[in-house]
């Protein structure tokens, strides 16, 4: 074989190589339990099993913390070779990226109420009827989806909606102070933040039939990622599913 042919079949080569193990970056959101920082360390059930995932699929990847907004707006950009992790399947974030099978379920949402809501709330038989209540306040964090149906309901609601542009946390606070009458919560969420948080001792627990089903959650990867590896990845979710439950 000619020289020049020789270095450039090893040049495809090796560039064929550096391709196949060019990390993805995987980006995450702070979001307690599921996956955040404490002293420092990373923790979240939610990011244990992605790990683990893509360590099974063999597919190499670096976990990074981004903000939501920023992990969206790289999406939009169009950043490659780009994860993220523990998302609602919706219609506009389609258009800009592609989800694994769901690695997760919620359970249904439940309703935290505040003190001097308490009797008003429970009055309802179920969450459709509360939600056409005009004399009750419904805390919302602006920006941030309760999944399709929940989303829908609160958009034709009834109630005062004040739409914050903040944590849950402080939401949760907000609703323990009697400044809006209830919010709708993640079980995984309060079960975390009522043990870390103080102030919320006060806040009523609230839970209807009605409520729509607990949301899926998804592994989301820039459109560019490789089907192969998308396949991968699934099969891993497949084969973690089909084990032992838990993490």
């Amino acid at each position: 074989m000619k020289p020049y042919l020789m270095i450039a079949l090893c040049c495809g080569l090796y560039a064929g190589l550096v391709a196949a193990v060019e990390p993805i970056t995987v980006a995450w959101r702070d979001k307690a339990p599921y996956h955040y920082r404490e002293n420092g360390i990373e923790q979240g059930f939610l990011l244990r099993r992605a790990k683990h995932i893509f360590a099974l699929a063999e597919v190499p990847a670096v976990f990074v913390e981004r903000p939501s907004k920023r992990i969206w707006r790289d999406f939009e950009r169009g950043k490659s070779s780009y994860c993220s992790i523990g998302w609602y399947r919706l219609a506009e974030r389609e258009r800009i990226a592609q989800f694994s099978v769901p690695f997760h379920v919620d359970p249904p949402h439940m309703l935290l109420v505040s003190p001097g809501a308490r009797a008003t709330v429970q009055a309802h038989k179920g969450v459709a009827t509360l939600l056409q209540d005009g004399r009750i306040s419904v805390g919302v964090v602006d920006g941030v989806s309760y999944g399709p149906a929940l989303d829908r309901l609160i958009a034709g609601s009834a109630n005062q909606v004040e739409r914050v542009t903040v944590a849950p946390a402080s939401l949760m606070q907000m609703v323990a102070a009697n400044r809006m009458d209830y919010m709708f919560a993640d079980e995984a969420d309060w079960e975390y933040l009522r043990r870390h948080e103080e102030g919320l001792d006060a806040i009523v627990e609230q839970r209807f039939a009605d409520m729509p089903a607990g949301l899926e959650r998804y592994i989301v990867c820039s459109k560019d990622v490789p089907a192969q590896v998308m396949t991968r990845i699934n099969r891993a979710i497949g084969a973690l599913s089909d084990a032992a439950p838990g993490d």
